[in-house]
């Protein structure tokens, strides 16, 4: 029996077909039923592979923060458990406008927090990936 919850698992060989890969990957991973760890997101339409808001950040974050909702949600936990978010941006002047998003989304959450400027994320078109880790309360 397995320890772990995995949640809307895939094979990058599906989703970046032509990048060549073959890893077996998921969204989300319950750990010992109390610990939730989500996949970084991105501006993606987890449904449908789409892309969401190229060229901007603002409507990449809502997705993200979107995507983030409804996995922790499938995982059996919510927003108000985030415990700690990671903010990937390829630009720093991204910065305000994405936090201002997240902010949104988590009033009154107060998780900790590391933002980090990188040169490229998956895909060029993305701007900004963002994940979690969260509970679920017993």
């Amino acid at each position: 029996m397995p320890v772990h919850k995995r949640i809307r698992m895939f094979n990058t060989k599906d989703t970046y077909p032509e990048q060549k890969l073959d890893n077996d990957l998921c969204q989300a991973v319950v750990a010992k039923g109390t610990m939730v760890f989500v996949r970084g997101q991105i501006g993606q339409n987890l449904d449908t592979s789409e892309n969401v808001g190229v060229g901007d950040v603002t409507a990449q974050a809502e997705q993200a923060m979107t995507n983030i909702k409804m996995l922790l949600e499938e995982s059996g936990s919510e927003l108000a458990h985030i415990t700690k978010i990671v903010i990937y941006i390829v630009d720093p002047r991204y910065r305000e406008q994405v936090y201002r998003v997240v902010g949104k989304w988590l009033k009154g959450v107060f998780p900790v927090s590391t933002g980090i400027v990188v040169s490229a994320l998956a895909r060029p078109e993305w701007l900004v990936e963002i994940d979690v880790t969260a509970v679920i309360p017993e």
